[in-house]
């Protein structure tokens, strides 16, 4: 069996039903046929309620991974005293389902209203949602719908309702902060009111949001914040903050009902056996804006620079390809995810799920990984004309069902840490460590050249890229803090530790 495929474990003795205690003895009395007949009719009724709280609350426990070296081994579940722990999670939207009763609504001072457009693609524009309702309910605000990134390179004219449930997301967070889909009509007519518009600073700690925000809305009323991607720190701040934004990311954030049902269907179809994901950042965009031209032809090379220099606000234009390959800051092309993989002894029957866009090249790239693993499918090969025609030119949405698919996995590996690789990670560490391998790209590059060039055999080649990756399997660890560079350590949303088991649990 192949290290990645899974295998049901034993069901923790927490959660193993246990024998109820022994009761003391009772002189039996004489009870009338009509009295035994209400007590009998309770008891029954009391043993199907009791029955349908446990089907209720009874979580499957993820299964454990079998590997010759162990590496894989997880600690399963979720902290069940964090206050983001749903009893109930569907993988699929990454949420508990709607609570029946409506939770109650947190009472406060409105100290005016925020106002967001959300910046970048499906998973920044996810992770800016969380720290938005985080900072609304810290400055006790109150917050609208979130607006959606129209204008970007993508130009996906999607609202937050075709993505999201919006109804479960205000239901979800009743208990902490309002969240109106408008203003109030008395709002929209007073004389004065002067609505600020502002981007904060990124990466700022919860202390910036209260000496230097709040007093704007105290001003304004309004603010609009025209930019909302990384404008929360990723560590120091309250640990009741780090926990709302994990009650936000994996509770609130349920995708809409059209979304679910496809990704729903996606996922059964894989299901035929163990699949893995691989986020192959190799569309077109992504090989422009980062340089990284390797494998390419002149021609195409110089396509992607043309690319680059058509958009002003892209401020590095002429960059060292194979400078930045070295660094490790570009995406693996498919020829070297094809290489690693086989490497890291994935079979060549293994099932593969691309979650991607468009490759840049086509099929001609995709030929070596196709080779190495011929099962590869995508979501245009699952799924009829019919089905995908709703999420056509929208590319949100087809980036929410490539998530959904991305979280059901029993691996997953992208190869390239941008906001998908990071949010989708996270989440599946909150899903109880469920394996995803973090590639170094760094040392792959150069264990590849030196394969390549003759210094290093196969076998030596596969035991190092193993070794190198042991311990990035998406295992409980503490995040990396840098001082003062907060785009360079660990990011809150790929680890979000505050809110998982303790790295003791086992």
């Amino acid at each position: 069996m192949d290290w990645w495929k899974m295998k049901p474990p034993e069901i923790p003795l927490h959660r193993k039903h246990q024998p109820a205690p022994a009761t003391k003895s009772i002189k039996k009395n004489r009870i009338s046929p009509c009295l035994s007949r209400v007590i009998v009719a309770i008891v029954v009724w009391a043993t199907m309620a009791l029955m349908i709280a446990i089907v209720g609350q009874w979580e499957p426990t993820p299964p454990t991974c079998v590997w010759p070296t162990s590496c894989l081994e997880r600690t399963h579940g979720r902290d069940h005293k964090a206050t983001n722990n749903a009893r109930r999670v569907n993988h699929l939207g990454g949420s508990a389902a709607s609570p029946p009763v409506l939770l109650p609504q947190r009472v406060y001072k409105n100290n005016g209203y925020l106002r967001v457009s959300c910046n970048g693609g499906l998973n920044q524009m996810r992770a800016a949602i969380c720290d938005m309702v985080t900072i609304a309910r810290y400055l006790n605000l109150t917050l609208l719908v979130p607006g959606l990134d129209k204008r970007s390179f993508w130009a996906d004219p999607s609202d937050f309702q075709d993505i999201f449930d919006v109804q479960h997301f205000i239901n979800s967070l009743r208990d902490e902060v309002r969240i109106v889909d408008s203003l109030p009509s008395d709002f929209n007519k007073s004389a004065n009111v002067r609505v600020l518009e502002m981007p904060p600073v990124s990466w700022s700690s919860e202390k910036y949001y209260m000496d230097k925000i709040l007093p704007l809305f105290r001003k304004h009323k309004m603010v609009h914040f025209l930019k909302t991607d990384s404008r929360l720190a990723n560590n120091g701040l309250p640990l009741e903050l780090q926990k709302l934004r994990c009650k936000v990311n994996y509770e609130a954030l349920k995708f809409a009902p059209s979304i679910q049902a496809v990704g729903d269907k996606l996922v059964s179809l894989l299901k035929r056996g163990p699949f893995i994901v691989l986020h192959l950042r190799y569309e077109m965009d992504m090989l422009a804006f980062s340089g990284c031209s390797r494998g390419c032809s002149s021609e195409e090379a110089e396509e992607l620079r043309r690319m680059r220099y058509a958009y002003p606000w892209w401020k590095e234009k002429e960059i060292d390809s194979e400078k930045k390959r070295l660094e490790g800051l570009c995406p693996l092309t498919p020829e070297e995810t094809a290489l690693v993989m086989q490497a890291l002894g994935i079979s060549r029957d293994t099932q593969v799920y691309i979650a991607s866009g468009e490759i840049y090249g086509g099929e001609k790239r995709m030929a070596t990984l196709r080779n190495a693993y011929p099962d590869i499918v995508r979501k245009e090969m699952l799924l009829t004309p019919d089905e995908l025609s709703p999420f056509q030119n929208r590319s949100t949405q087809m980036a929410a069902l490539d998530y959904q698919v991305s979280i059901a996995s029993d691996t997953f590996i992208p190869t390239y840490d941008g906001n998908m690789a990071k949010v989708v990670e996270g989440h599946r560490r909150y899903m109880g460590f469920l394996p995803t391998i973090s590639l170094d790209r760094k040392r792959l590059v150069e264990l590849i050249d030196l394969h390549q060039n003759g210094t290093f055999s196969w076998s030596q080649f596969s035991a190092l890229v193993k070794r190198v990756h042991s311990d990035r399997l998406g295992k409980p660890t503490t995040r990396r803090v840098i001082d003062q560079q907060p785009k360079l350590e660990d990011n809150f949303y790929s680890n979000p530790q505050e809110c998982l088991a303790p790295l003791s649990s086992s």
